[in-house]
């Protein structure tokens, strides 16, 4: 469409932009600006636009240059600073949101997006401090309460992180729903209970360790809804009577429905109250036969994830770069198990020089496939994924490897060890980042291990 008026183009790029047609919406925005280059409003909304297609470096021009159009729009100097601390342009991002702050002092968003910056950056009372103040000006401001349990939760600090941790659900909602009230800590006795899914699969398996917990407080039913690939490992959870993959008819009649993440606070959980009697998931007997005879035999049998799902929000620095970055290990005298799929299969077929692998990703169908895989393992070394959850759930000896930047809330702070999974040990990167150290300090722990020193 040609357009004479740089309005009209602005205004459809808008209709464009709210309907997510980002490439109807950028081809409106630039004939507005083509007629009218001082249109701050359409130069603004493109690098909107061009943030959520991942041109970043685009992004950034244009949200300066409306900037230099409109030097106190408030919003415009927090979207410049959020795409900045995506960057990891930390100085830039604090500055351009401090700026956001002088325009607008009592902007709850603008103080909690501060406080998300300070936290990523180990400035942890500053970030508590700009969280609190979002929530003295808006207590209901339900991101910064969100990111304020984060905080708490790491800091092992349970039971106002997880009163705040209700706020998720006010706008993370799973397309999920029940005939029946939702679970607020009702009496149980008698009671019929489904525990809704988590989107993450290690969600699932972290926190399904609470459903028979609700049968001791008087349960007559508990029901877990889960993904298709974890219908046959729930089903050895104790305490559940049914597990029912998503997608399937529900057969409904339940009293109530809860959601897992939401079962710690209702529980009461503390550190001294953390459930962590493992193994709480076990390997299917004939599939731990099948897998018993078809792994290597001889030696130290090391499971490996490095990769975990490339859609997680931190996935670029929780997963390993490749395969090769774990090389150091190839010393060991391991014989090492790929328990990759998808993202990372094709890696195990050509390991480092000297690493012996067996590739078994592509027999894995389910879960269930690979816990009798991990149940016949020595030892898993892994990511932040779903398989280290799993290893710690059927209490097998697990060596998580962990970033710095934005660590996730379950490893807490500064512990070499986890309260949720005793038989799991963290190595941790360093304060300024990085996956060396953390590989070469496993190495020499595998090295000690594979000679039985420890």
């Amino acid at each position: 469409m040609t357009y004479t008026d740089p309005q009209q183009a602005y205004l459809d790029g808008n209709h464009q932009l709210a309907a997510g047609e980002l490439a109807a919406a950028e081809r409106c925005y630039l004939a507005a600006l083509s007629l009218q280059p001082w249109h701050a409003a359409a130069r603004a909304n493109l690098g909107f636009v061009k943030e959520r297609q991942g041109a970043a470096a685009e992004a950034e021009f244009h949200y300066r240059q409306a900037i230099a159009l409109m030097p106190d729009h408030t919003q415009l100097h927090q979207n410049l600073g959020a795409l900045l601390l995506k960057e990891k342009r930390f100085e830039e991002a604090e500055a351009a949101m401090r700026q956001a702050l002088e325009l607008a002092p009592d902007a709850p968003t603008a103080w909690s997006q501060l406080g998300v910056l300070l936290v990523c950056t180990h400035r942890e009372e500053e970030g508590e401090a700009c969280y609190r103040r979002a929530l003295a000006i808006d207590p209901r401001h339900v991101r910064a309460q969100f990111n304020l349990s984060y905080l708490l939760l790491r800091q092992a600090r349970f039971a106002e992180g997880w009163r705040m941790l209700e706020a998720r659900w006010q706008f993370d909602r799973f397309p999920l729903s029940f005939d029946c009230p939702f679970w607020e800590g009702e009496a149980l006795h008698g009671k019929s209970v489904v525990i809704g899914l988590e989107a993450g699969h290690g969600d699932m398996i972290h926190f399904c360790r609470y459903a028979p917990l609700l049968k001791a407080r008087g349960a007559v039913r508990v029901d877990l809804v889960c993904h298709p690939g974890l219908r046959r490992l729930l089903a050895t959870l104790p305490g559940v009577d049914g597990v029912h993959a998503l997608g399937e008819t529900l057969p409904g009649g339940w009293d109530y429905w809860t959601r897992p993440m939401r079962l710690p606070g209702l529980s009461g959980t503390g550190m001294s109250t953390i459930p962590a009697d493992v193994p709480y998931l076990r390997a299917e007997p004939a599939l731990l036969a099948h897998w018993r005879e078809a792994l290597p035999q001889q030696g130290l049998r090391v499971g490996l994830a490095w990769r975990g799902n490339a859609n997680f929000e931190n996935d670029a620095d929780r997963s390993l770069p490749s395969l090769l970055t774990l090389a150091p290990l190839s010393g060991s005298g391991a014989q090492f198990v790929s328990l990759q799929k998808g993202a990372g299969e094709v890696e195990a077929l050509q390991p480092p020089v000297g690493m012996t692998m067996y590739p078994v990703g592509p027999q894995l169908g389910d879960f269930a496939d690979t816990a009798a895989v991990i149940a016949n393992l020595d030892l898993v070394i892994s990511v932040d994924t779903a398989v280290a959850h799993l290893a710690g759930a059927l209490g097998k000896p697990c060596w998580l490897l962990l970033p710095d930047y934005r660590c996730d809330w379950r490893w807490m702070k500064e512990r070499g060890d986890s309260p949720w999974y005793p038989s799991m040990r963290l190595f941790r990167q360093p304060r300024a980042g990085g996956w060396a150290p953390v590989i070469a300090e496993v190495a020499a722990a595998l090295r000690s291990v594979a000679a039985g020193r420890l």
